[in-house]
């Protein structure tokens, strides 16, 4: 299927090392249409590759952390981070700023994850956007963009009406 006419999630779960064993409960928590980011970045590979074969296969979305010749290897619907341009999957860029919007556009995303919004567990301390910063960023990127950094359904309902047009989470998802 082209990437044109291939719907992406609205909602997200990305994976993390802390999630543990807990994330196969998580994932099966989440609702219809979602999408799974497979990055478990510290792992080799050959795990990363099977973990996402196992989701895909669990019927998600999946994107990988990765070049594009390792998403196809996963069964992976996109690409997920900074990966050279070029190919058929939709690019998922997780973004910060104005310049990483741009270079991520520049870049053909499909995707911008925006982050920090709130305060977050994976990123204790980190500046965040808040909701008026969040909006301003999303009014000026051309791509669609999914909030990520410490959302949940309630505050996506608010960050919808600023410009959010998915939301994606790592420790919402948890029990």
């Amino acid at each position: 299927m082209s990437r044109r006419h291939l719907t992406l999630p609205h909602v997200w779960m990305l994976t993390d090392e802390r999630q543990g064993e807990a994330m196969w409960d998580a994932i099966a928590r989440l609702p219809k249409g979602a999408g799974v980011i497979v990055r478990h970045y510290s792992l080799p590979l050959a795990q990363r590759l099977r973990m996402a074969l196992r989701i895909r296969a669990n019927g998600r979305f999946v994107a990988f952390a990765g070049t594009e010749n390792e998403a196809r290897r996963a069964g992976a619907q996109a690409v997920y981070g900074a990966s050279r341009r070029g190919g058929d999957l939709p690019r998922l860029y997780p973004v910060h700023n104005r310049r990483e919007i741009r270079a991520a556009e520049r870049a053909g995303a499909a995707l911008l994850l925006l982050s920090p919004v709130f305060p977050t567990r994976s990123h204790p301390g980190a500046r965040t956007l808040g909701p008026h910063r969040f909006a301003h960023l999303a009014a000026f990127a051309r791509a669609p963009v999914i909030a990520l950094g410490g959302m949940t359904s309630v505050r996506f309902r608010r960050l919808q009406r600023l410009g959010a047009q998915g939301w994606a989470g790592i420790d919402v998802w948890a029990v």
